[in-house]
């Protein structure tokens, strides 16, 4: 059966006493204010002003063994290994004169040595950014030259294209193998191999700054999210260590398959930091495969799978496809980026009803804080992204207003709190439209709270459709077209018309061998939605763009559009 989380709501209220009495003014939620406050007791984070997220998560003792394991070869960096390494690197990093400030670039897929960098790297008080490996070099120059990057980490298929660029680079081998005369790795291996035991570390400061991930925010392209040391301090303390803290198990028992992109926030929140100050596994594929996924599960008993939508829907098809056995090591399975449809939950929950679903809310902005799924015995909820984590305070606003909405209502969701950024990089203008002088994050998110305290994620703001002055939620009509028995995918965004603004266009993926037409798209559509939502043009695809956390990229289907008029 699922292991599901005790209870560990606000002393002010049981956990029966919010199931039962959901009509009762909630007493997280200020009617005054419109502000909306974590059910959970405030967690009090470290004081000291110079601390760093890498003492803070070595500064926790557990019995863990294996930090990180290669799920292809099967070599293990046990913790003590593991936290050699790490200080290996910062000295030698030390030594090749990277100071404090310095920013340093990892260019990597997932790796067991991914950690071991980013980790050294802060340690010295330099600043790590991440990029997907797959960047072009035009998109390494801009981010390079943008946040002015002195060292980077690359895979040795791509040294000498970065060495291009005029920045040093270290070549990192894809697993753990012996030193090859001649190879592009040899210098790292020098890296991880030198002596640990320094006494030159440098005096950070929790306000210091640690990182630079980049994101699109709420409007425009990519921009350099600015993210401190108390920033992931308050995460690996309010996001990982207090959701392990709400199960009965013990968090060293803990297998977890990362597959979820390490430079991506929620990724390196959890691989890269906060798992490891819990002692548990992680088991690191370097890139994705599905049955790969399956075999990594069996293998290494993983207890734990933190998702994106495609990830999750490729989990369930394997479970559907008879291979549910395999993974009857799995506890619980949780998805965040981007939200699941119905239809996408609904089948994962009848192929795998012993395993535990949750989904989560977070940001780069906000360091991946914001929500967590809860479940109880008595409480199932998968279709929320969960309850505000500790210290967290949100208010859901009129978008026109600018009014706080209660519950039930939807609007833009605010969030204030420990993880909110310090800003954009070099961008005084994108902070000044994001972070207002409340410090509230504007997170251009249409959510809304249940009068249970849990949040759910419709749409974004800035993907609204607007149909002769009615909003359509592109979201709204995804769930209903996956719902067709025929439709693998669909994504959903607006057209411009002369007449009515803009049209919802679908665009579809439908099931192998079916006869689907446009108009049959349509008419399913329109007899399940209001006159004005329904469904003006089908375009069918073989797939959907998303992003590596599984976002559909809608800019390459208006792209498409573009293309087809």
């Amino acid at each position: 059966m699922a292991t599901f989380l005790k209870p560990h709501l606000n002393s002010h209220a049981t956990e029966d006493e919010v199931v039962k009495n959901p009509s009762k003014t909630p007493f997280w939620y200020c009617a005054e204010t419109g502000v909306y406050n974590s059910k959970y007791p405030f967690i009090k984070l470290p004081e000291d002003p110079f601390l760093d997220v890498v003492s803070f998560i070595f500064s926790h003792k557990h019995a863990g063994f294996s930090a990180l394991v290669d799920s292809t070869s099967g070599i293990s960096l046990p913790y003590s290994v593991f936290y050699s390494m790490v200080k290996s690197m910062a000295s030698s990093l030390h030594q090749r004169g990277v100071s404090p400030g310095d920013v340093v670039l990892i260019l990597l897929p997932n790796s067991i040595y991914f950690p071991v960098i980013l980790l050294g790297v802060l340690s010295l008080g330099a600043i790590v950014t991440t990029m997907n490996p797959f960047s072009s070099l035009l998109e390494i120059k801009k981010q390079a030259l943008d946040c002015g990057v002195t060292l980077a980490f690359t895979t040795d298929d791509r040294v000498d294209k970065c060495a291009a660029l005029g920045i040093p680079v270290i070549g990192v081998p894809e697993s753990l193998v012996s030193n090859s005369n001649g190879s592009q790795s040899s210098g790292f291996y020098e890296l991880i191999s030198c002596d640990p035991n320094w006494d030159s570390s440098p005096k950070i400061s929790q306000q210091d700054t640690a990182a630079i991930l980049y994101s699109s925010g709420t409007t425009g392209t990519g921009k350099g999210v600015v993210l401190t040391h108390a920033n992931f301090i308050a995460m690996v303390q309010l996001f990982v260590r207090f959701e392990a803290s709400q199960y009965e198990y013990l968090s060293t028992e803990n297998v977890y398959l990362a597959v979820v992109p390490m430079f991506h926030v929620y990724g390196l929140s959890l691989f890269v930091m906060g798992l490891l100050s819990l002692g548990s596994t992680v088991v690191v594929m370097r890139k994705f495969d599905a049955d790969e996924m399956v075999k990594a599960i069996e293998r290494y008993g993983v207890t734990h799978f933190p998702t994106v939508p495609p990830l999750f829907m490729a989990l369930t098809r394997r479970a559907k496809d008879g291979t549910s056995s395999s993974m009857k090591s799995l506890k619980q399975v949780s998805c965040g980026a981007a939200p699941l449809n119905t239809k996408s939950i609904e089948e994962f929950v009848r192929t795998l009803p012993d395993v535990d679903l949750i989904q989560g809310y977070g940001m780069t902005e906000s360091t991946a804080i914001g929500t967590r799924g809860y479940n109880s015995e008595k409480l199932r909820n998968y279709s929320s992204v969960g309850l505000l984590a500790p210290n967290m305070q949100a208010k859901v606003v009129d978008w026109i207003t600018g009014s706080p909405l209660p519950p039930n209502c939807m609007g833009e969701l605010w969030l204030c709190g420990p993880g909110v950024m310090k800003g954009y990089l070099n961008n005084s203008e994108a902070t000044k439209s994001t972070i207002d002088g409340n410090g509230w994050l504007h997170t251009g998110d249409i959510t809304y709270f249940d009068e249970e305290g849990y949040l759910y994620v419709i749409d974004r703001l800035k993907e609204i459709i607007k149909y002769k002055g009615f909003q359509i939620a592109p979201a709204d009509l995804e769930a209903v077209l996956v719902s067709h028995p025929d439709i693998v995918d669909a994504a959903v965004t607006g057209a411009r018309d002369e007449e009515a603004g803009e049209i919802p266009v679908a665009f579809v993926v439908k099931r192998d061998g079916c006869a689907l037409s446009q108009t049959d798209v349509i008419d399913f559509v329109c007899k399940q939605v209001a006159p004005y939502k329904k469904i003006r043009r089908v375009y069918f695809k073989a797939s959907i763009p998303r992003s590596a956390a599984g976002k559909i990229l809608r800019k390459e289907l208006r792209n498409l559009l573009t293309s087809k008029l």
